[in-house]
């Protein structure tokens, strides 16, 4: 798989929580993690609230692979670090719009500087 299907893209993108499983140096997959996703396009985005300090952040970064479940899809992906602006920008405004009924408390952390630092597409394998 190189890309998500629309399907995919509606379910996981309409999903609350995603679990997300970076792969140790060994290739076995870390203990499920739930985060947040949001969806922009053709694109799924996580983002750690802790930068690079989120322990499944860092494995994601050392190894860029492992699998991700959400609304009932479940794939192997590759991460990949999004620097972009403008890219960040929109994935600012999907947390802000997806996760309002949470509140400033929740979300503010989702879209400060050390979480857009912090962010990965999910790249279907």
């Amino acid at each position: 798989m190189t890309t998500w299907t629309d399907d995919q893209l509606d379910r996981v993108g309409a999903a609350d929580e995603l679990t997300i499983q970076p792969a140790r140096a060994d290739g076995t997959l870390r203990n499920p993690t739930p985060i947040w996703v949001v969806r922009d396009g053709d694109d799924l985005y996580v983002r750690s609230y802790k930068g690079d300090g989120s322990a499944w952040y860092r494995a994601a970064a050392a190894r860029p692979q492992g699998h991700v479940s959400a609304g009932g899809v479940d794939a192997d992906v590759t991460f990949a670090v999004v620097p972009d602006t403008d890219v960040n920008d929109r994935v600012d405004a999907a947390y802000r719009t997806k996760y309002q009924r949470y509140g400033a408390a929740y979300v503010d952390p989702m879209v400060a500087p050390t979480a857009r630092a912090a962010t990965l597409r999910l790249l279907p394998r």
